[in-house]
């Protein structure tokens, strides 16, 4: 298990993030949402299917916990990455938004220096393509 810390800015208001991650056509290049399990107000499980850092892919099952507009928090409940536990926390600057993710990350087959390259990368691309996507969302 590996513990980081990673920031990033995001060039939009708080509200707009919020919006935008709540959005049913909110996806990434890895991972791909194919079905909600469990859904209410403060949480959701559901079954993803994830490309790895090898190229190869595999499915998963993720709970998040909302607590909106502050943040979220991740846990892998099934998969390669189970027991990965992490948080989102979104601090407000005005036109745009401060996201700070700290957590927990496993991956099986990995070690340490190997998991913490992944994870970061994988932070890196979500955050990009999301940065991105907000240009374009209403």
């Amino acid at each position: 298990m590996v513990y980081l810390k990673d920031e990033g800015v995001f060039d939009a208001p708080v509200d707009k993030v919020w919006r935008f991650l709540n959005d049913q056509t909110h996806e990434h290049r890895s991972v791909r949402f194919s079905k909600v399990l469990e859904q209410s107000d403060k949480h959701m499980v559901a079954e993803s299917e994830m490309t790895g850092p090898d190229g190869k892919t595999y499915k998963g099952t993720a709970k998040f916990t909302f607590n909106p507009p502050k943040g979220f928090d991740m846990e892998i409940l099934a998969g390669p990455q189970v027991g990965t536990k992490y948080t989102h926390t979104y601090t407000p600057m005005g036109d745009k938004t401060k996201v700070d993710v700290a957590g927990e990350f496993k991956m099986q087959g990995l070690n340490d220096e190997a998991t913490k390259k992944a994870a970061l990368g994988f932070l890196e691309e979500a955050f990009n393509e999301d940065n991105a996507s907000l240009k374009k969302f209403k």
